[in-house]
């Protein structure tokens, strides 16, 4: 995901969850899209030009430093996995906003990005752009090399056309439709690679709210309330690297290389998303994907659990160097993970009580034991912001006595088999989780809770049925992580506005009055220290409803890669979250596939030949606050 983009950083995805459905259909691009789709008979948007006012002061970026290896060479293929098949291809609208929708939005280019080492903007679709003293508006030039996948010109109008889109009631996507009427006023254009981009007020970092994407005005034309289902397994044209090229549902999803992407020699993109294939194998079973990476059918595995990383990695394949680990910390803003708490659900309307919940996990033991130490425990929900960032914040430890004090003001006791009890009802709440990996984490609390007087019931779920439960709001507690942005936002999660009704972020079912007054001045400020002081306010208003129970921050990523995947010699960059993600516009598609390897790999494989075995550990961008 291109971090530089308030639009597709601001909507927060699952971390750890993929959604999916398990039919057997089989469908390509070009037969989804002659089936899905007819181009528009009629632009949608009045071709209207401005005139672009004088004295603008045109500013680019040709001189930070590259971040990919000119030894990286294009070809092969990237073979890698989902748990679950995505439930949809749109990337707006019901069921768009799984882990798979990464991929989708990752081949969507922004207007600007954000080098991922300085924090410098560069260019992505815009070459160049300007501020106006307005503090309201920036100006874009388009690069007229841009192409949409079908070949069709990007131009002006498919950003005139983005607000309109993203403003319909038939895309179903309540977040979209609030960031586009409320925080994009307008869209102008000048000629067709020309645009101003306006905010509804002056604010300071005006970039990494208007660098938005382009919507293709000729795929989708005028929307009705057939959208959600006339599109569901469309592949749009996209303007980045890869399209979707062909998959069988249930089975895999396949990605192919533009072998004449207009891009591909850019300043920023070269030696860049080098392969020419990329494959989501759908492996439902973690166990079974173990398996399937062990015999080179899948190139990389996430090793960031300890017992991977330690007991399961001590294998032929890595011993006798077929396959290398390498821990590499990034320093991004941290994913919230930890227990999301249902105040629609009765037991949890006392404060107290959820209060006293938290006090009842023992964190730090599952740290300790299940994790060998090597997470870090989280202190609250948004950590890792700079100066938006409470740093005040301590997170409720484990306390046997603190839950007597808690339960026992709210008019609980204990009943006779140690378990808390008021007007017949017990304090037993279920836990819904969709990763079997994270079961003894929860055992764990489990024993530890019982000694509080407080019962768990675990619940496992596949993904498709605890991503549908946590959107229903049918949970009492939610077992999940969220993806970040470059700045905290909070409306999606924390606001009434996003209150008991589903399918939002706000999965707790939080309605503060005092803490939507706050968001929605943390929202309107133009101030950028207002804005840091509201931050951390807020969070501290979070903390206070102890609807959240945080757990862990893993500052890292660990990997076992087959030795013919190849790496820059910088490994990664500072908001480098994945080293083998093929698409990210930001960070992603540094690596690449080295057939030589490939073939001498699998041959020394057979004749019983072993490599030195190899692990890389990089703290070259370890956080400061981990030193």
């Amino acid at each position: 995901m291109n971090r530089t983009t308030s639009i597709r950083l601001a909507v927060i995805f699952l971390v750890a969850l993929l959604i999916g459905c398990a039919d057997s259909d089989t469908e390509s691009t070009e037969k989804t899209q002659g089936k899905s789709t007819a181009l528009a008979s009629a632009p949608v948007i009045p071709r209207v030009t401005a005139t672009l006012p004088d004295n603008i002061q045109w500013l680019t970026n040709d001189s930070d430093p590259v971040f990919s290896s000119p030894k990286a060479v294009k070809g092969g293929m990237f073979h890698t996995a989902v748990l679950s098949f995505p439930r949809t291809f749109r990337v707006v609208g019901p069921d768009s906003n799984g882990t798979f929708a990464g991929p989708l939005r990752s081949n969507n280019l922004s207007l600007i990005g954000i080098h991922p080492n300085t924090g410098n903007i560069i260019p992505e679709l815009a070459t160049h752009w300007a501020f106006d003293p307005d503090k309201k508006t920036m100006y874009f030039k388009l690069n007229p090399k841009a192409r949409w996948s079908d070949g069709v010109p990007v131009t002006a109008w498919d950003y005139a056309y983005t607000l309109a889109f993203m403003r319909s009631p038939h895309i179903i996507a309540p977040f979209y439709n609030d960031y586009y009427s409320r925080e994009i006023e307008s869209v102008i254009v000048y000629d067709d690679h020309t645009i101003a981009v306006k905010s509804t007020k002056a604010m300071p970092e005006l970039y990494l709210r208007l660098g938005i994407a382009p919507t293709p005005e000729h795929f989708f034309g005028a929307l009705d309330e057939t959208f959600v289902e006339k599109y569901n397994w469309a592949v749009a044209p996209n303007t980045g690297p890869y399209l979707l090229s062909d998959f069988k549902k249930g089975k895999h999803v396949r990605f192919k290389r533009k072998k004449e992407w207009w891009a591909q020699d850019l300043r920023f993109f070269k030696n860049r998303f080098n392969v020419d294939t990329v494959m989501f194998k759908v492996v439902r079973d973690y166990n079974m994907l173990w398996e399937y990476f062990k015999k080179g059918e899948i190139d990389v595995f996430a090793l960031t659990m300890p017992k991977y990383w330690y007991e399961r990695a001590d294998t032929r394949v890595f011993n006798r160097g077929y396959v290398k680990k390498i821990w590499f910390f990034y320093d991004t803003p941290v994913n919230p993970m930890g227990m999301w708490l249902n105040q629609d659900k009765e037991i949890f309307k006392d404060k107290r009580v959820r209060s006293a919940f938290s006090h009842a996990m023992n964190v730090e033991k599952v740290i300790d034991k299940v994790l060998r130490g090597d997470y870090f425990r989280l202190s609250q929900a948004f950590m890792g912001y700079g100066e938006y960032t409470n740093p005040d914040i301590e997170p409720r430890r484990f306390s046997i006595q603190r839950v007597e004090e808690l339960m026992t003001e709210a008019g609980w006791t204990r009943g006779s088999d140690g378990i808390w009890e008021n007007q017949g009802r017990r304090f037993s709440v279920e836990v819904t989780y969709g990763f079997d990996e994270h079961t003894p984490r929860l055992v764990v609390l489990k024993e530890e809770a019982l000694k509080a007087g407080v019962e768990l019931r675990l619940q496992k779920l596949d993904s498709t049925a605890t991503f549908k439960k946590y959107l229903e709001k049918k949970h009492d507690v939610a077992w999940m992580g969220w993806s970040t942005n470059l700045r905290p936002s909070y409306w999606q999660g924390w606001h009434s506005d996003n209150a008991h009704k589903t399918q939002t972020n706000n999965i707790t079912n939080t309605d503060d009055p005092d803490l939507d007054r706050l968001i929605d001045q943390y929202r309107s400020s133009l101030d950028e220290n207002e804005r840091k002081s509201l931050s951390r306010a807020i969070q501290q208003k979070i903390h206070d409803q102890a609807a959240f129970v945080p757990t862990f921050m893993v500052p890292y990523v660990r990997e076992g890669f087959w030795r013919w995947m190849r790496l820059p010699e910088s490994h990664g960059t500072k908001f480098s979250s994945s080293l083998f993600d093929p698409f990210d516009s930001t960070s992603g598609g540094l690596f690449w596939f080295d057939p030589a390897l490939h073939d001498q790999t699998r041959a020394a494989m057979k004749s019983g030949e072993a490599f030195e075995p190899e692990t890389i550990v990089d703290k070259t961008f370890k956080p400061g606050v981990l030193h």
